[in-house]
């Protein structure tokens, strides 16, 4: 091999692990926004919530979805912050509202602009005995679990949520735990803005149904062995759930 065939190859060895030590820099980055959103809404940053965002931004939440910044200001400013917080971006007192992701699986696309990542989310939410204005929509201490299957998108260099979609699966009191769970209400979201103020551009519909059904959300990434795409079977002779 020539000395110029070897600095050819040299230089591509040197892109390759560039391109590659870029794409684990990527996968961290995209780490700390996801976990640092959870932060956020665990104690009522909702203004610093709705800046994880990309500009044109989705959130799909309970059959809705709010696209770009002014609408999401509606429902995280607008909704969560008066339900939650009382209209203040900061914690309330005796109020807990733990959100952990887990389990990430983040895929960056080549060109390192945008990825997809899948995360489970577990809620852990509380109103103290001590709090003088509990919220009498909420429970008084509940679990919450559900997944994300996100996209993100780098965005004058800086990676943002291009699409946060929360399948939420589970929402029970503490007391009566994951089998006594009753069904969440469905549709929960009946009106879109402006008829709701606070709604959503667009009624959605869930197409993962809340505990006991166990319909799968679809992952963006194929198996990471076979290479082949995860499609589960379906039990024809499924008994009905009993409500």
């Amino acid at each position: 091999m020539s000395v110029e065939d070897r600095l050819t190859a040299a230089e591509a060895a040197i892109a390759d692990l560039t391109h590659q030590i870029g794409i684990h820099q990527d996968i961290e980055a995209i780490r700390r926004l996801q976990a640092s959103y959870c932060y956020f809404m665990d104690k009522g940053l909702y203004d610093e919530s709705v800046e994880c965002f990309a500009r044109e931004g989705e959130l799909h939440f309970m059959g809705g979805i709010w696209r770009g910044h002014e609408s999401l200001r509606r429902l995280y400013c607008g909704r969560l912050r008066n339900s939650f917080t009382h209209g203040v971006n900061g914690p309330a007192y005796g109020l807990m509202c733990e959100h952990w992701p887990s389990q990430d699986v983040i895929t960056v696309a080549e060109d390192r602009q945008s990825a997809q990542g899948r995360w489970r989310c577990t809620l852990m939410g509380a109103q103290h005995d001590s709090k003088p204005d509990p919220n009498p929509r909420l429970p008084r201490q509940w679990w919450e679990h559900g997944m994300y299957e996100n996209l993100y998108v780098k965005e004058d260099g800086v990676w943002k949520i291009a699409r946060h979609a929360y399948h939420l699966f589970t929402q029970v009191d503490y007391e009566t735990g994951w089998a006594g769970a009753k069904p969440i209400p469905s549709p929960f979201l009946t009106a879109t803005f402006p008829e709701d103020p606070n709604g959503p551009d667009e009624i959605q519909g869930d197409a993962h149904p809340a505990w006991p059904n166990t319909k799968l959300v679809d992952f963006h990434y194929p198996h990471p062995v076979t290479g082949r795409k995860i499609v589960p079977q379906q039990r024809e002779d499924a008994p009905p759930p009993r409500l």
